[in-house]
């Protein structure tokens, strides 16, 4: 790529910027265990990660009906929230990142499926929040794979889609940034494997987030 290819630089959040995969999956298991439904495996339950939480239990939960969704999202929302995030659940090296890719003139943004609240707790205990100009979470508008909260930000930041970068751990994330015609680039630290991101066509596929100083 060359050097400056991009004005705006979107990050999904868990998996991507912050490691909490597995905390993720442990409360999606455990209010499964809750409502008596047989606890999904780790890898399916990683899978529905960076989907709007009712969509991810659904997938999880075939069988479960509106009211039953919205219990196994009350048990998982209390079990989630049961823990503090703090800077150091960052990957290492993630807030030198984005406070140097902020010095070096990129507007920096979040697209994430979090709720507004599970998303403010995190940017709160991190200490992050001022290094975004906008953030969007699945509650506040169409979950991913739908482009729309892409579109948003764009339109939010008036940058032009060619000068937009999508980072994302998820398939999730690489499908919306496809289907929003933007650039993207997969990070395999979080919930899929390079393997599957690659099925998306991003421009590179690191190993941890911090390599994308070496090649921006």
């Amino acid at each position: 790529m060359k050097k400056k290819a991009f004005d705006l630089i979107i990050f999904d959040w868990d998996g991507t910027l912050i490691d909490s995969i597995d905390w993720i999956t442990h409360c999606l298991q455990t209010a499964g265990a809750l409502c008596g439904y047989p606890i999904p495996e780790r890898q399916a339950a990683k899978d529905v990660i960076g989907l709007c939480i009712h969509s991810a239990m659904q997938a999880l939960f075939p069988d479960a009906d509106d009211e039953k969704i919205e219990v196994l999202v009350g048990h998982y929302s209390k079990a989630y929230f049961s823990k503090q995030i703090h800077q150091d659940d960052l990957f290492i090296g993630v807030y030198d990142m984005l406070v140097q890719l902020r010095a070096n003139g990129y507007q920096l943004a979040v697209a994430t499926g979090k709720t507004r609240a599970g998303l403010d707790e995190a940017l709160a205990g991190t200490g992050t929040s001022e290094l975004f100009c906008t953030t969007r979470c699945a509650d506040e508008t169409a979950s991913k794979p739908d482009p729309r909260m892409l579109h948003e930000i764009i339109e939010q930041a008036q940058v032009a889609k060619e000068r937009v970068l999508m980072v994302g751990d998820s398939i999730h994330d690489l499908q919306m940034a496809q289907n929003a015609q933007i650039a993207s680039i997969g990070v395999a630290c979080g919930a899929h494997t390079e393997d599957h991101l690659q099925q998306y066509n991003p421009l590179r596929c690191l190993q941890l987030p911090t390599q994308l100083l070496e090649i921006i």
